[in-house]
């Protein structure tokens, strides 16, 4: 199991930045980290019960909480904080970015939702 060896939060870009001790490195919005929380607010609980996260285009972290030596708990701007994020997570979310971003617009396109630029 790959840990980060760095992460800094960027907030004037609201960019999470982790780099692995494999040397993976990942840039990740905060939208991106909120509308992917691992909490139950927003997985449901179990498959098909998801909340499909809207208006968070300007979410912001505002801390990062050490949980144990397997995982970190971000606090967003949003009040949300309930989510854990393991270092496994927070590695498939870096590596499969691309894909799980547009799952996400695509939801959103589908509930007639439109993002704000």
């Amino acid at each position: 199991m790959a840990k980060p060896t760095d992460i800094n939060l960027h907030q004037n870009s609201r960019i999470l930045e982790l780099t692995y001790d494999d040397g993976v490195h990942f840039e990740l919005p905060c939208e991106y980290l909120r509308v992917y929380s691992p909490s139950a607010a927003v997985t449901g609980h179990g498959p098909g019960q998801e909340v499909l996260q809207l208006n968070k285009e300007e979410v912001n972290i505002t801390g990062i909480e050490p949980q144990g030596n397997y995982a970190i708990k971000l606090v967003f701007d949003d009040q949300h904080d309930t989510g854990l994020y393991t270092w496994d997570y927070l590695y498939e979310l870096g590596s499969k970015y691309e894909e799980k971003w547009q799952d996400y617009l695509d939801r959103l396109s589908k509930a007639g939702h439109e993002r704000k630029a």
